[in-house]
């Protein structure tokens, strides 16, 4: 985990320090999830990365349903600092002015968090990323509870079911989230409700998720 002490350091080989608007965002992050997340009725989660690797991002939205603007953005997140800055900036231009549209918010590139932060360096990049697929997860989860299914959009995944369009990235966030059945799984993402003729395929897909990050 990464320190506070560490986003000031200064690299051995780039002269550089974080800009004043990524240390602000690191040592006061906005829209940080404190206390119990199970509480907090969410429209959309998104889930992205993995424990197994070390950078690992959840974000919970509420959605005005009449007007589709994020009225909040709760996030919390195992990864850097300059993870943690860009998802805080990111928290905050979504809900400003009464909130973004959806359609908005998904148009949203990392280099927009990063011209607001001022920049970040070239091997932190990366780094912003995180937070920008995050919530698009959790406008596609919204999407999906919503019953819009149509759309929901898919980025570098296979769909699983073809119907309420789950993908197999969808599932690997289940298990990594604890579903290690397919009755969690199922829980969690309704997967194969519209199309059973996908479910052994979803096994599958558990059992190998299962393998590649608890065994």
């Amino acid at each position: 985990m990464t320190t506070k002490g560490d986003i000031i350091s200064k690299d051995s080989k780039e002269n550089w320090f974080y800009s004043k608007e990524v240390k602000e965002h690191f040592f006061h992050p906005k829209n940080f999830m404190e206390g119990d997340e199970e509480k907090y009725q969410a429209d959309g989660l998104g889930m992205v990365g993995s424990p197994a690797c070390g950078d690992m991002m959840k974000m919970w939205i509420k959605v005005d349903h009449d007007s589709e603007r994020i009225k909040e953005c709760k996030w919390k997140t195992f990864g850097c600092g300059s993870a943690i800055a860009s998802t805080s900036m990111l928290s905050v231009i979504v809900t400003a002015n009464g909130g973004m549209k959806l359609e908005d918010a998904r148009k949203l590139r990392p280099q927009d968090i990063l011209e607001r932060l001022g920049g970040l360096p070239a091997r932190k990049i990366h780094c912003s990323v995180l937070g920008d697929k995050a919530l698009r997860a959790a406008i596609n989860d919204y999407y999906r509870k919503t019953g819009r299914t149509d759309r929901v959009e898919i980025e570098g995944a296979k769909i699983v079911d073809r119907v309420l369009k789950i993908t197999d990235k969808d599932i690997e966030d289940a298990v990594l989230a604890g579903a290690d059945t397919l009755a969690k799984v199922q829980a969690k993402t309704k997967v194969g409700a519209g199309d059973p003729s996908c479910l052994p395929e979803v096994e599958e897909l558990i059992r190998y998720y299962k393998e590649k990050y608890f065994e």
